[in-house]
């Protein structure tokens, strides 16, 4: 059996010798292109998993988590290029999509910024950070490792986004809390990772008048492998999209499972989510449902197809390669949201096999 994959949140220390400061789509190389209508100006991928943005979004960099506001204007993703870890963002104004930027309150160097959410009705903006509680520099353990992984807030203002503040206990605690989903009634999804382990696992916490309810383990139907993390919980609760590693019926170590979820509270069996969602890369761990309801982006580290094939390589060809998507590293992927329709008519309310 493979070794449990490093948790998310460290994941990017693995990948930093793959990734270097390449991509399409920087600021400082030429006129951005016109882009307007909803998605990027995107053409909608249909029943076909594609890349979604191809030079804009997935460029090249290691990109993932990909969220939006409700109203479509607003769209926000992680980028990891070496020793940094940001959330990009890209505004609709006056109808055409600006020229992705650092946000403003990721562009610190010392922090670690990832896993961008934006709750239901859009007054939330949540985020995994490690700045400290109190402000002052990155901390780190003896090996240059992030620390003190919480989950951070920004509620909505007029004129954009309030400032990041910790969203506290119980929610975070002294172990390592990342990947916030919400449900319109206000239900935080989150990963909680025991401090000193390898281990992961999904929690949930009901919204109350002062705060939040002590989160709970969910149950085996949606903890159901070695290691499980980044589940995306849908608006209305009905079902949640969890990265899971370490099952039997897995097509590449960690693969999107899909687990639905009933209006009393019980949960189906875990179904993975299989091609083209899934790949043997490996390397998805990340998914995000449009607001509307019609597309799931995902993030893949699925190589791009080979193509035409040069008479012979050179470092010029390594080089255009390597300046763009499909070249190893993440990259964010959509598809029709209609495969989860597809997939709930399969789901089965016994127990899981592989949870007993």
């Amino acid at each position: 059996m493979d070794s449990a994959p490093l948790r998310p949140s460290k994941l990017a220390l693995v990948f930093l010798l793959l990734v270097a400061g390449a991509g399409c789509g920087r600021e400082s190389e030429g006129p951005f292109p016109l882009l307007t209508g909803a998605y990027l100006g995107q053409t909608p991928p249909g029943d076909s998993a594609r890349l979604f943005a191809p030079g804009i979004v997935s460029n090249g960099m290691f990109n993932r988590d990909l969220a939006m506001t409700p109203d479509g204007n607003e769209m926000y993703w992680s980028t990891i290029v070496g020793p940094y870890t940001v959330i990009m963002s890209s505004q609709r104004v006056d109808g055409r999509w600006t020229r992705p930027r650092v946000a403003p309150f990721s562009n610190n160097p010392e922090y670690m910024n990832l896993e961008p959410h934006i709750a239901p009705d859009g007054q939330r903006f949540y985020f995994l950070s490690n700045r400290p509680r109190g402000g002052g520099p990155m901390p780190r353990d003896q090996i240059g490792r992030w620390v003190n992984q919480d989950i951070w807030v920004m509620d909505r203002l007029e004129d954009g986004w309030g400032a990041p503040y910790n969203l506290g206990p119980p929610v975070n605690s002294e172990d390592e809390e990342y990947f916030p989903s919400v449900t319109r009634d206000g239900t935080i999804y989150f990963t909680r990772a025991p401090a000193g382990t390898q281990e992961s696992y999904i929690y949930r916490s009901r919204r109350r008048a002062n705060g939040y309810a002590e989160p709970e383990r969910l149950p085996a139907q949606v903890n159901s492998g070695q290691v499980q993390f980044n589940a995306f919980v849908a608006p209305d609760e009905s079902y949640v999209i969890v990265s899971v590693f370490g099952r039997s019926d897995s097509m590449g170590g960690t693969d999107y499972y899909i687990v639905f979820r009933s209006e009393s509270d019980e949960w189906s069996e875990p179904i993975n989510m299989g091609q083209p969602v899934n790949s043997s890369s490996g390397g998805e761990y990340s998914a995000f449902v449009s607001p509307d309801g019609q597309f799931l982006f995902f993030m893949s580290a699925r190589p791009g197809p080979l193509g035409e094939l040069p008479d012979s390589l050179t470092v010029a060809r390594l080089e255009r390669t390597y300046d763009g998507p499909g070249n190893g590293n993440p990259d964010i992927y959509w598809i029709g949201a209609g495969l989860i329709d597809d997939l709930r008519a399969r789901a089965s309310w016994g127990p899981d096999p592989e949870s007993e």
